[in-house]
């Protein structure tokens, strides 16, 4: 099995707004970062690159992400552990905090590539029912499956 996430976020501004110059200039580095990182599988992409613009929660300002690792542990290491953490650390100046779960994680088969639907199916799931193996968060994460691959 391979771990799965989904994560948005609302913009604060467009995109050629000077406010977010720094978080707009750097998703090609950050995704390159997370290509060469190790347990990297996939990245959902468009023409527009791994970081899209699409109409998530009735809100044409969200940006969404989808990836495949290899583990948790190689997903956490990427997250907070390169400079994907400086950009998690300024995500206040670029976007809205939401009132709801903006990141959702699942198991899939090996070679499985979530589409958007599906994971938006899964951040509802999250959101309706909370945590369970279907689709958690990073606490249930962290707490339940350790294991590379270890969906039990």
């Amino acid at each position: 099995m391979q771990l799965a996430q989904f994560n948005i976020g609302r913009i604060l501004y467009d995109l050629d707004d000077p406010r977010v110059a720094d978080f707009v200039n750097g998703i090609d580095e950050v995704n390159a970062a997370a290509e060469r990182s190790p347990g990297f599988v996939w990245k959902y992409e468009t023409e527009f690159g791994g970081a899209v613009e699409v109409d998530v929660d009735n809100d044409p300002q969200t940006l969404v992400n989808i990836t495949v690792w290899d583990s948790l542990e190689n997903l956490h290491q990427f997250v907070w552990k390169t400079l994907h953490r400086g950009f998690v650390a300024r995500k206040a100046e670029w976007f809205k905090g939401l009132d709801q779960a903006h990141l959702a994680m699942w198991w899939v088969p090996d070679g499985h590539r979530p589409t958007l639907s599906e994971a938006q199916e899964k951040l509802d799931h999250l959101r309706e029912h909370g945590d369970t193996d279907a689709a958690f968060g990073w606490r249930y994460a962290m707490a339940h499956h350790r294991g590379t691959g270890d969906a039990a």
